[in-house]
């Protein structure tokens, strides 16, 4: 089975209001990765790296809204460029060099939702934080137009197993996956019908693990967020929240289940 999704990226619009921010919310460590002519800083817990955050400008890109997106492994990135193609997906930044470290692409899926491809440097891979340890990214979670079809794509490109399948009523199925985490580490479901906010582009949402939820959503208000759903219960334990940075990125908090 495949590593899923490895690496998450922040891109912004103005850094230093980011750093402050999720430093402050999520209590990431957060250093600058020392990239000549480009400022790239990396996010973390406990010594152990979990994404990176940059710049629109810095992208080469207009400024546009804050956006969070993560990295799938892949062992052949041009393999897998090809099969993406090939399936219905499109290619929006081609295969592209990060000295010392790998290769990345950027892509959307048949039903256009973006993420990125990374085929990994010939290193030493680099410790990583536990599937629910604090700060790092606890549940992946699709909304799209067809989640049959999304799990369908995913798990023939990444090897992906179906897991628990939750009835949400009126609002369809709720399908839960795994990659090789012990743990089903995320869940798909359909972007629109009864129940569900109208506007909801398809699109990644990742869950950032915190010890705390309310105090997390205190925490968010104070660092000029807004908390657009409250700390709710999920099936499994866990609870949850979904809010806006002070830049009016979209992300979401959860806290694991308590033993």
């Amino acid at each position: 089975m495949a590593d899923g999704f490895i690496w998450y990226e922040l891109v912004t619009n103005d850094m230093d209001k980011a750093v402050s921010f999720y430093k402050k919310v999520v209590g990431w460590d957060i250093k600058d990765a020392g990239m000549p002519g480009f400022t790239y800083m990396i996010f973390g817990k406990d010594g152990k790296d979990v994404g990176g955050m940059m710049t629109w400008a810095g992208a080469g890109a207009p400024e546009l809204p804050t956006q969070w997106v993560g990295h799938i492994h892949t062992a052949n990135l041009d393999k897998e460029l090809n099969a993406v193609t090939a399936d219905g997906g499109t290619i929006v930044k081609s295969a592209q060099d990060i000295p010392g470290v790998g290769r990345f692409a950027v892509v959307l899926d048949p039903q256009k939702v973006k993420y990125l491809l990374f085929e990994p440097g010939k290193q030493d891979a680099p410790p990583r934080l536990d599937q629910m340890a604090v700060g790092n990214v606890g549940w992946h979670e699709l909304l799209t137009d067809d989640a049959a079809k999304a799990f369908d794509y995913y798990s023939r490109h990444y090897g992906w197993q179906k897991d628990l399948a939750h009835d949400m009523g009126p609002m369809g199925t709720y399908q839960t996956f795994r990659t090789d985490k012990p743990l089903y580490t995320g869940g798909m479901m359909n972007r629109t019908g009864p129940g569900m906010p109208e506007g909801i582009p398809p699109h990644w949402q990742f869950y950032f693990t915190v010890d705390d939820i309310e105090a997390a959503q205190q925490r968010v208000i104070e660092a000029g967020g807004k908390v657009v759903l409250p700390p709710m219960d999920v099936p499994g334990g866990s609870r949850i929240l979904q809010a806006t940075d002070d830049q009016d990125g979209h992300f979401a908090l959860m806290q694991g289940p308590k033993s």
